[in-house]
C-alpha cells in the first residue's frame, strides 16, 4: 500500500543504476510493517541512520556532554555502511 506513494529514484531511472539512498524508502516501509530483517538487508545502514538521526534530535534539546562526539562517530559509521552496501550492490552483487 506505502509502495504507491514511494518516490522514484530519479538516478536509477535516468543514469541505470542506483544511488546511494536506493532502498530507504522500502527499508522504513517494512519497519513499519514489522518486517526488520527485510528493512535491514533492503539497506543496511537504516538502523545506524534512525540511531544518528535520534541522537541529533535528543542533543538538540539536550546538550549532552559526548553529544557531538557520538553524532560524528555515527555519521561516519553510517557513511561506512552506506558507502560499501552501495559498492557491494553495484560492483560485488550485478
Amino acid at each position: 500500500m506505502m509502495e504507491e506513494y514511494m518516490l522514484p529514484c530519479l538516478n536509477k531511472k535516468y543514469l541505470g543504476f542506483e544511488c546511494f539512498g536506493c532502498g530507504i524508502q522500502r527499508a522504513l516501509a517494512f519497519i513499519l510493517e514489522g518486517e526488520f530483517i527485510a528493512a535491514f538487508k533492503m539497506y543496511p545502514a537504516i538502523y545506524t541512520l534512525i540511531l544518528l538521526f535520534g541522537m541529533i534530535g535528543i542533543h538538540a534539546f539536550k546538550n549532552l556532554k559526548f553529544g557531538n562526539k557520538i553524532i560524528n562517530t555515527l555519521a561516519l559509521l553510517n557513511g561506512f555502511i552506506i558507502v560499501t552496501s552501495f559498492i557491494i550492490k553495484t560492483f560485488i552483487n550485478h
